[in-house]
């Protein structure tokens, strides 16, 4: 196989992608960033109808989410595209779909019809809402899943009615909750020799994103609300303006509050009874808040954010993304990544957020043509030019 891989850690590994739209692009992207042998498998252009799920393919969220993998064409919904299919699933490790759990039992190419051509494979689904119970061949999409997993209802000003988070938080997390769960599969079978199912569901995702909003229910029957830019517990962290923008505190604990009270010309404060404590502070967070912002508006973002830090009280910008991306620590950092797509235009996407140093992940190869590595891929699971032609005359291909 002449194709570049992204990272040596994975290498070892085939994966199948059945996916579409975010959650289970998400989850294999971080395979194939790692180094897995990823072929996205899609639809034929003669099936396609309209514009295609998960935006044009030339677009940036399509190119992002598609890097480093090769790409067929392949007929699921035909007796022959299905034999394909079975015959790649007996020499690859891993399956990921995330169609509605009727869909995969109705061609045929469930975890069951596929695992008995290979005990050994990982087969994992993503879904709206589970593989089975109520909800479960409902359609999924991530607002639902912030709206009916609780995180509306904590985000946004008081008052203001639910509001969505700025990203697809369901769908990504339950794609990156799905490729650790296929990470410990595949540690599991060096052991048993043995593959199993995987699930995990956007719904599933957003209430372990909740994390301590979601324990202040099941451990203290509190239920949250919104507390705007304001942190729900610890105070004083939140947004203040400053003469020429705003920035985040975060500061926590009493020794910071002090600090804070000190680089304000207000000493007092720490020990004043409004404030002295997390509670009291807590009780009385908008008194504080108009307070601190009073004198935050006196210098400037930069300002602020050199003087705190040097204090030992975390203390940032609040950038738009074009800024954040122009940030000194962001370049160092070389989290935007350039790769030549095709036409050999240099594109820049957004690469792995995790380090290692023998085995590090790049960004090699640019999302596919529909269809682009077909033959080359097919030829190295056994099937012959002739096969080929025969599967093209069908248009299973």
């Amino acid at each position: 196989m002449t194709f570049p891989r992204a990272s040596t850690a994975l290498n070892r590994f085939t994966v199948l992608d059945l996916t579409r739209v975010r959650a289970g692009p998400t989850c294999v992207r971080q395979l194939a960033d790692w180094g897995a042998n990823c072929i996205k498998i899609e639809m034929p252009a003669h099936m396609m109808e309209g514009e295609a799920m998960g935006g044009p393919r030339e677009g940036s969220d399509f190119q992002n989410l598609h890097r480093n993998k090769r790409g067929i064409t392949l007929n699921l919904k035909s007796p022959e595209g299905v034999a394909v299919l079975k015959k790649m699933a007996a020499k690859a490790d891993v399956v990921v779909e995330n169609f509605r759990p009727d869909v995969k039992h109705r061609l045929g190419i469930d975890y069951e019809a596929l695992s008995a051509v290979n005990p050994r494979l990982i087969y994992a689904s993503i879904s709206g809402f589970g593989q089975d119970g109520p909800y479960a061949n409902r359609p999924g999409f991530d607002q639902i899943a912030q709206g009916m997993g609780g995180l509306m209802s904590i985000t946004g000003a008081a008052g203001q009615g639910p509001m969505r988070v700025g990203i697809p938080v369901a769908d990504l997390t339950a794609g990156l909750f799905c490729a650790i769960g296929i990470m410990v599969a595949l540690l599991e079978r060096e052991t048993s020799g043995k593959g199993q199912a995987i699930d995990t569901s956007l719904l599933q995702a957003q209430l372990f994103m909740l994390d301590f909003q979601a324990s202040r229910w099941t451990m203290s029957g509190e239920v949250p609300g919104q507390a705007g830019n304001n942190h729900p517990t610890s105070i004083p962290t939140g947004v203040f303006k400053t003469s020429d923008g705003y920035i985040n505190i975060a500061a926590t604990g009493q020794k910071m509050w002090t600090k804070i009270c000190e680089l304000i010309g207000e000493p007092q404060m720490a020990n004043d009874p409004k404030y002295n404590s997390g509670a009291a502070r807590l009780k009385n967070r908008d008194a504080l808040n108009e307070v601190l912002e009073s004198h935050t508006v006196k210098r400037t973002s930069a300002e602020w954010v050199d003087a705190l830090n040097k204090a030992g009280v975390p203390c940032g910008p609040i950038y738009s993304v074009d800024q954040a991306f122009s940030d000194a620590q962001v370049k160092h950092l070389g989290i935007a990544r350039g790769v030549r797509n095709q036409e050999q235009k240099m594109i820049h996407l957004v690469g792995q957020p995790v380090s290692l140093s023998r085995t590090p992940s790049d960004i090699v190869a640019a999302t596919p043509h529909l269809g682009e590595h077909t033959d080359e891929v097919l030829v190295e699971f056994g099937f012959s030019k002739d096969d080929i032609s025969k599967l093209r005359a069908e248009k299973t291909l």
